[in-house]
């Protein structure tokens, strides 16, 4: 017995800013990847995502785990500031 899976590609249309156009035209390139197939992998990844009911059914590695501080950074924290304050100390 024999399984026969067809998958047909569909031609569809986008009008995109013409800089995004040859920004990402450049970087499939740079990927060797057609445009068409990195889309269709993001289009992809947002369709899993959306299928997913829970983040608990996302896994994540050991080694990325591993990589934890256990450092809270505040959701107000102004990283501009704090950059400015440290270069400021440091060429005092």
């Amino acid at each position: 017995m024999h399984v026969y899976i067809f998958i047909m590609d569909t031609k569809l249309t986008l009008k995109l800013d013409k800089f995004v156009i040859e920004q990402a035209k450049k970087y499939a390139s740079s990927q060797k990847r057609s445009l068409s197939r990195i889309i269709e992998t993001y289009l992809k990844s947002l369709i899993n995502r959306e299928n997913l009911n829970n983040e608990d059914d996302i896994k994540i590695s050991p080694f990325v785990k591993s990589m934890s501080t256990g450092i809270n950074i505040p959701a107000d924290l102004d990283y501009k500031s704090e950059i400015l304050t440290h270069l400021e100390e440091k060429h005092k």
